[in-house]
Order: C-alpha cells, then structure tokens, then sequence
C-alpha cells in the first residue's frame, strides 16, 4: 500500500466540504466552538461505525452496494437539500441560546453518517482500495478504523474551528453565510446524484 497516496485521499477527502464539515462550520457559527464538539464528536463516532462495517462487510457491500446505490444517493441527495432548506431557512442564534439546535447534538452528527453519500462513499473506497488487498487482522481493521475516524473529527472539528472563530465577521453576514452554506449543500446534494 502507498501510504503517501492512503494519506492524501484521506486528507483531502476528509477535509473538503461535504454535509458534516458545512454544519459543524454553521453550527460553531451560531452556538460556538464548545457547544459544538457534540456535534463534532458524533460524526467521529458514527464515521467509526461506517468505517468498520466497511472493512468486514467490504466484499458483500461490494456485490449489494450497485443494488441499492441509487437509492441511497437519492436519499442522501434529499436529506443535504433538507440542510439546505434549513440552513437557508435558520434565524439568527445567539451564543447563550437556552433553546438549543437539535440538529447540533451528538446523536445527529453520528446518524449523519448513514446517510452521508460522501463518507459512505468514502469508507467503501478508502477500505476496498487501500486497506482490505493489504490487512485482514482484526487488529488492523480496529486501528485503521480508529485512525480515519480520527482524521473525520479532525476535519469537522477544524471547520467548527474556523465558523467560531469568525463568529463575530460572520453574524454581520450572517444572511450571506446561510445562503453560501445552503449553496454549498445543494452542490453537493447535485453532485453526488450527476456522478
């Protein structure tokens, strides 16, 4: 295995836009950075579950995926236009908001996982190609699946970082940044179903 080549399509992959890495940025936006590792910590979680039943489940998938791909990119498209509509949508939220957003929470970032065309995508690329010709332990598929959970945290968190950090810029424009990020969202939602 290449591990220069497993890295860069692990970090690139993992540290472009895509559903989790747009909210995590939107939702440190509005609640801040620590409202949001939740969040954050979910979508490691749910990402780890994924990454798991990709590497013992990878042959079967294999032959199952084509089967029910198209229902799956469909319903993963419609659920990023759902974000879309609400993030569009959204009114302006302070930091000290009692009433917090249900979408920020911990069994949302993970549940986001199962119908994220992007990092289901993903997991069966990364494990079929750079993982299972190489390692078969139960040990290696632990570790490896540790590592790119890790690495997914890592690229929300980041983005979570970055939307809490230009909080105060980004609640001037707040309207601007919603739409950009429902664009966002759209274009993925697109993308994913053109492919």
């Amino acid at each position: 295995m290449s591990i220069l080549s497993f890295l860069l399509y692990v970090f690139v992959t993992s540290f472009t836009p895509g559903p989790n890495n747009i909210m995590a940025m939107l939702f440190a936006n509005q609640y801040g950075l620590k409202r949001t590792l939740r969040f954050c910590v979910g979508v490691g979680a749910g990402f780890f579950i994924i990454i798991m039943l990709s590497s013992y489940f990878n042959l079967w998938l294999k032959n199952f995926i084509p089967k029910i791909e198209f229902a799956m990119t469909i319903l993963g498209a419609v659920y990023m236009l759902y974000l879309a509509y609400k993030v569009l949508t959204s009114k302006s939220k302070t930091k000290n908001s009692e009433r917090e957003d249900k979408n920020n929470s911990f069994k949302a970032g993970m549940l986001l996982q199962f119908v994220n065309p992007k990092g289901l995508l993903y997991g069966l690329t990364v494990i079929s190609t750079f993982v299972i010709p190489f390692y078969h332990s139960n040990a290696s598929l632990l570790l490896i699946s540790l590592f790119l959970a890790f690495i997914g945290f890592l690229a929300t968190f980041s983005w979570s970082l970055f939307g809490s950090m230009f909080q105060v810029f980004l609640s001037k424009y707040r309207r601007a940044f919603n739409v950009v990020m429902a664009l966002l969202l759209v274009y993925s939602a697109v993308s994913v179903v053109v492919e």
